[in-house]
């Protein structure tokens, strides 16, 4: 496998409760480093921009408002196999199906409020690792 780059963001649930470190340490345990990292407070705009192919979805207000509501950490992540690394790190979307020792199972209100968002292919992690950083600012 080659070293590939892949986007998680910390949601605002786990960045009001402060949990960023303990899932950055998750990742990093896992063999992935974190190439560029920044909390960001999303204007609407932009969440709408960014999960926009879900704007047909019943859930897709009730997200935005979420991903809204406070800041959130959004992480380039690097290393072999990142991409599936990293949802094998996150878990489940539901929480209560998530496998022990993953972020979503150790650390996830619900399936509303799960987290992290990470990306699902690589085509999502480029436009989503484009979407918060140009490519100078990952090391």
């Amino acid at each position: 496998m080659a070293k590939e780059y892949t986007l998680s963001i910390i949601k605002p649930d786990g960045v009001e409760r402060n949990l960023v470190g303990k899932i950055v340490t998750l990742f990093e345990a896992q063999g992935l480093s974190v190439a560029g990292i920044k909390k960001v407070q999303l204007a609407r705009k932009v969440a709408e921009e960014f999960y926009g192919e879900h704007r047909e979805r019943s859930f897709f207000g009730e997200l935005v408002d979420f991903m809204v509501r406070s800041p959130v950490v959004v992480i380039a992540l690097h290393g072999e196999n990142a991409i599936q690394k990293n949802r094998d790190i996150m878990g489940a979307t539901n929480p209560a199906q998530a496998a022990e020792g993953t972020v979503r199972k150790l650390f996830a209100k619900s399936i509303g409020e799960n987290t992290v968002h990470g990306s699902d292919s690589a085509k999502a992690s480029e436009r989503e690792v484009g979407f918060f950083f140009a490519a100078s600012e990952l090391l």
